[in-house]
């Protein structure tokens, strides 16, 4: 036999009937509750905050490293004057006075076989991605990042490169990075403090005939002067130099695998015994242990550093 199709009454009686019943009942659940459609007991609605936040990946015990950036990661001037001297580097170096963070990492054996330096005195945050595309080819358990001294340290204030650029450039490394080696972790040490480097050398009668030869004259040039337009020239480079910080800052927190000093090079107070003798600007090698030692213990640490 032919099932026999339901036919609805005019205006669709039957289905018009049943969402009145459904209208009622919810009606009455509603009356019986005591609560209206916004507000009451009802819980908040789901918003993206309520999200739990992914959580940051990071190995304290990476088992190769690179480094990039400028003259202080070549070690300028930490062992004769006006020449690198990479075997006191802080992050590669294998001077034994230095430590550096790859032999207190990898061990001496270690650090000899599975650490690069692609640092270049001179460079600037604009030449971080070629650094980083080289780095990134060893697919390293770590990269270290210091840069931006030169980018504050131009021939005048107004010669600095400017934050959004600085910014464009080290998020451009990043991306390199993670084209290639997307599980890499990143340690970002912060610029140092420029005007403090300038107080601390500037007692140096030889270190000063240096600093005319051109080194970092957006601070140190007319070293002695103490006028307001000169304090104000040395305060205009360290609040750039600032505000370079919070842009590593700002950038590296983007990335589950980066961390950022949480100011810490910035905040250091290196002292004369810890500049080079040879410019009294750049770190010694003792200045250069003094880095290495912070890197290692925000590396090794359980938690991220406090900014």
């Amino acid at each position: 036999m032919r099932r026999r199709r339901h036919r609805p009454g005019p205006a669709g009686r039957g289905s018009r009937g049943a969402v009145m019943t459904a209208a009622a009942v919810l009606a009455g659940v509603v009356g019986l509750s005591g609560c209206d459609a916004v507000g009451g007991d009802e819980p908040a609605p789901f918003s993206a905050s309520d999200k739990p936040k992914p959580k940051r990946l990071w190995d304290r015990s990476p088992r190769s490293m690179a480094a990039i950036g400028d003259s202080i990661t070549r070690a300028f001037d930490a062992c004769s004057v006006l020449s690198d001297c990479p075997e006191a580097s802080w992050a590669t170096g294998s001077d034994a006075t230095v430590r550096s963070l790859a032999v207190r990492l990898l061990g001496r054996t270690g650090a000899e076989r599975r650490s690069w330096n692609y640092a270049r005195t001179g460079a600037r945050m604009v030449d971080l991605p070629e650094q980083m595309r080289q780095a990134a080819a060893h697919k390293p358990g770590l990269v270290t990042v210091l840069a931006g001294a030169n980018d504050a340290c131009r021939s005048s204030v107004a010669a600095m490169t400017p934050v959004e650029d600085f910014r464009a450039d080290f998020e451009q490394a990043m991306r390199t990075l993670r084209r290639t080696s997307p599980t890499s972790q990143v340690y970002v040490a912060s610029v140092p403090d420029l005007k403090r480097l300038w107080e601390a050398g500037r007692g140096n009668a030889l270190g000063k005939e240096v600093w005319k030869l051109g080194i970092c004259p957006s601070m140190l040039k007319d070293s002695d002067a103490l006028d307001t337009k000169a304090e104000a020239r040395r305060d205009r480079v360290r609040e750039q130099v600032v505000r370079y910080n919070t842009a590593l800052k700002e950038v590296c927190a983007k990335d589950l695998r980066c961390r950022y000093d949480g100011g810490a090079v910035f905040g250091y107070r290196f002292d004369d015994t810890q500049l080079s003798t040879w410019d009294w600007f750049h770190p010694s090698k003792d200045g250069q242990s003094r880095l290495a030692e912070i890197a290692y213990r925000k590396v090794t640490s359980r938690t991220p550093p406090a900014s």
